[in-house]
């Protein structure tokens, strides 16, 4: 059996853990590897590591920090397809959707290929007479960045490469559910000749979070993750003073209106809500529809349901993969029977899955109708593949029943009005909005933007403010005195 890992100062090594994960295909439960749960130890090996290495990293003229990331971003598309397969090995998704992962993933690094622009100060001369003022940015030092399950190839390359290409040395805690994405992004990442201890691979869980959190020599940490542990890893780095970016849960709510074009409407959002099996922040997982087409858009959206393909992601025209594990299934059945018992009306039910789709940890998609906004499964994030319906009047109405909503990921319009557009962008409290667009995912020199309980600090990640995130600025004034 293959045991992962850590990568610290440049070398594979053994982690300091008595304790190891079975990593297994959640298309059909084979053990792919074992992950260690290390130590706090090996976090404080990763950190000195770092800490030594960001003495020479950050003098690295940002040029050439920039030629790292070419080279990165070459080999990362010679091995795309290889990097695909093995996010749908450990994660479940489609060979299509782990495509587009890494896809996302790669525009990251050509965003951080900019850095020698992105990294520009600014001068105002004769600021007062005969005084310049400069302000110049500088990396903030060792940076940490803790990952999710549903995006193994994608989230972290969110954070590390606009870190090291801004000066930083960086900490990675993957997720122990999806370990093996990462390593291999770190052994490509040595292959272009990173120096030793710029990049760092920490496997574990909440040990290795909490000495993340607490360790002195990490400045700055990076969280994407449920809306629970987002804030306690704000309010425990914060608390020992670093600046921090935690991107947390979801419920995003996706309005039809009368005007839609019904049948594209209904095929964009079944992208949405079952594509990745629901495990993705930008999910849709509430539709609030105008009553008076409710119930022929609900018949359309029902006949979708029903030709998706559930199965094995590594297998052609599979559309529904598992979801990543036993107890994740559980915890979306108890979801489901919640709703039930609350009076909802499960058009169709996920629990219903035939036996020939696999022993994996599959779910079927599940619908609901006659949701009301204060039901468990209209407020709280599933995170799988159940979506439900809420009927309401108009787009004022749909809107208020969203904004009502603790969480402010994202939000999606389906509308062939500008007015409507426009009064949506305006009004809808969430932090991402989709026109339209199933998945409003903004590119990757844009931040990703929640609000409310979906993100907690002051700056997002990727784009400028990830540059931002990862940068400290000094000033300089200037009088140079003369005779």
């Amino acid at each position: 059996m293959k045991v992962l890992q850590n990568l610290i100062n440049g070398r594979f090594v053994e982690a300091n853990a008595s304790e190891r994960l079975d990593v297994p295909n959640p298309a059909t439960r084979e053990i792919l590897a074992q992950v260690p749960l290390s130590g706090g130890e090996d976090v404080d090996r990763a950190a000195a590591a770092a800490a030594a290495a960001f003495e020479s990293w950050s003098q690295v003229p940002p040029a050439e920090r920039a030629r790292v990331m070419f080279r990165y971003r070459d080999v990362l598309e010679s091995h795309k397809d290889e990097l695909a397969r093995l996010v749908t090995l450990e994660n479940g998704k489609n060979l299509d959707d782990a495509r587009g992962e890494v896809r996302r993933g790669i525009e990251v690094v050509e965003f951080a290929c900019g850095i020698p622009t992105l990294l520009m100060g600014s001068v105002l001369p004769n600021v007062s007479r005969e005084i310049d003022s400069e302000m110049i940015r500088f990396p903030v030092g060792v940076a940490a960045g803790i990952t999710p399950f549903n995006f193994p190839c994608m989230v972290p390359m969110w954070l590390f490469p606009v870190a090291i290409a801004c000066g930083n040395t960086f900490i990675l805690k993957p997720s122990e559910r999806t370990p093996l994405s990462a390593n291999r992004l770190a052994e490509l990442l040595l292959e272009v000749g990173l120096p030793e201890g710029v990049f760092n691979v920490v496997h574990g869980a909440k040990e290795v979070v909490n000495r993340i959190l607490e360790h002195p020599a990490i400045k700055a940490v990076s969280f994407v993750g449920s809306a629970p542990v987002a804030k306690y890893v704000y309010q425990t780095a914060a608390a020992h003073g670093k600046r921090v970016q935690a991107l947390a849960g979801a419920k995003n709510h996706h309005i039809v209106l009368a005007d839609a074009p019904l049948q594209k409407t209904v095929d964009i959002l079944i992208g949405s809500a079952y594509g990745n099996a629901g495990e993705r922040c930008l999910a849709g997982s509430v539709v609030l529809i105008e009553e008076a087409i409710a119930d022929e858009f609900i018949q359309r959206l029902t006949e979708a349901v029903d030709r998706l393909q559930i199965g094995d992601g590594m297998e052609e025209g599979k559309e529904l993969g598992p979801v990543i594990r036993e107890e994740h299934r559980a915890r979306i059945v108890h979801f489901i029977e919640t709703g039930v018992a609350e009076g909802a009306t499960p058009i169709r039910d996920g629990r219903i899955v035939d036996a020939s789709v696999g022993k994996g940890f599959f779910l079927g998609p599940t619908l609901f109708d006659g949701v009301k906004p204060d039901m468990t499964i209209a407020r709280e994030e599933i995170f799988g593949p159940v979506l439900s319906m809420i009927r309401v009047r108009d787009l004022e109405d749909a809107i208020a029943v969203a904004n009502r909503s603790e969480l402010g990921n994202a939000a999606v319009l389906y509308t062939s009005s500008g007015h409507a557009a426009r009064v949506f962008r305006e009004k809808m409290q969430a932090g991402m909005l989709g026109v339209n667009i199933g998945v409003p995912a903004p590119m990757a020199y844009f931040p990703f933007s929640g609000w409310k309980g979906s993100f907690y600090g002051d700056l997002h990640a990727t784009g400028r403010d990830g540059v931002e995130f990862y940068t400290k600025k000094k000033m300089v004034t200037t009088r140079w005195l003369h005779d």
